[in-house]
């Protein structure tokens, strides 16, 4: 399964990209997560539905790093495209 997330909010400047990587990483999840010129966050993640889902609770949780005001998010197939989880 393949998560396609754009978070928004103040999501920039305080530390949520690394903790995004932190937790894709204990789920073992592989994807990446960069910070748009908007001021957004856009999260690329693959691994099982369940995983996947545990990361997007955690995105609209209070533990967070920053403070989220949205989280729009698509679904598809894994295509197999990424080895790690990385921050760029």
């Amino acid at each position: 399964m393949r998560l396609s997330a754009r978070v928004f909010g103040v999501v920039q400047g305080v530390g949520f990209r690394f903790w995004t990587m932190g937790k894709a990483d204990e789920l073992a999840l592989k994807g990446v997560v960069r910070n748009l010129d908007d001021g957004s966050v856009s999260i690329e993640a693959e691994g099982p539905e369940q995983q996947i889902q545990k990361l997007l609770d955690w995105l609209r949780s209070e533990n967070a790093p920053g403070r989220v005001e949205r989280v729009e998010e698509s679904i598809s197939a894994a295509d197999g495209s990424f080895r790690d989880f990385r921050a760029r």
